[in-house]
């Protein structure tokens, strides 16, 4: 009978932080954008309120601090990635993959907030490192 297990290489947990960390780093840095003036009116735009734009931004910030540090991990992504397929939905509007209004990079972060999800955040977090924390917050 065959069993599947997860490898337990230091490149696998390596690569698994990297993930974390790169995609973390990416919204920290995108929330930024979402606090100004600027935001707040290309959402008045297209219909939205524009007191979401704080709302964005908050996720987008302490949901990448806590994907980094590897503390609410699944949380986190499956809100950012919800953010995600709103922006690819409802503001992208599906248009095209590549190009000027494409959504190859928004595509991209859902896929790696959808292996965070399954996979959670990886031996190289403080979840793991805590122990006491259960699985399904981790």
């Amino acid at each position: 009978m065959a069993d599947a297990t997860l490898r337990t290489h230091v490149l696998h947990d390596l690569s698994h932080f990297g993930l974390r960390i790169v995609v973390g780093v990416f919204f920290m840095v995108h929330s930024q954008l979402k606090f100004g003036s600027g935001f707040e009116k290309f959402l008045s735009g297209i219909g939205l309120p524009a007191e979401l734009a704080v709302l964005v931004g908050l996720l987008e910030l302490i949901g990448g601090a806590l994907l980094i540090v590897g503390v609410l991990s699944r949380i986190a992504s499956s809100l950012i990635a919800i953010d995600m397929l709103g922006a690819i939905i409802y503001v992208k509007k599906l248009k095209t993959f590549s190009g000027n209004e494409g959504i190859e990079l928004e595509l991209l972060a859902f896929i790696i907030l959808l292996t965070i999800i399954v996979l959670g955040p990886g031996r190289i977090s403080i979840s793991h490192i805590a122990k006491k924390i259960p699985r399904f917050l981790q």
